[in-house]
């Protein structure tokens, strides 16, 4: 039971091709947008789109794997937990940011010619 602790799982679209980085210790950083979309019936009958963006990161092999196989607008299944940090900005304001931080990713839809 312990592997479904903090276990995330997400199908969506990329917001945004994914950024590597290479951080100070030479490690290879990921980040990319991830857009979930729920829909329902409002009272009126009228079909209502509910998105919600996520913030994901990935490390290491998996980061260069994001980078070289994933684009913008393509739908993809993440995998990973989630994390909570905070941080002080520019002008001294406290923020709070929540990270899924990708273990494993699948690329869905049709294959490209």
């Amino acid at each position: 039971m312990s592997s479904m602790r903090n276990n995330v799982f997400l199908i969506g679209r990329l917001g945004k091709d994914p950024e590597l980085l290479t951080v100070k210790n030479g490690q290879k950083l990921a980040k990319v947008s991830l857009a979930t979309s729920d829909f329902y019936k409002d009272d009126s009958g009228e079909l209502v789109q509910n998105t919600q963006w996520h913030n994901c990161i990935a490390w290491g092999k998996t980061a260069e794997l994001m980078h070289s196989f994933l684009k913008k607008g393509k739908e993809v299944a993440f995998s990973g937990k989630l994390t909570y940090q905070t941080y002080e900005d520019k002008e001294g304001v406290i923020r709070n940011q929540t990270q899924v931080v990708i273990g494993d990713f699948v690329l869905l839809g049709k294959k490209e010619e």
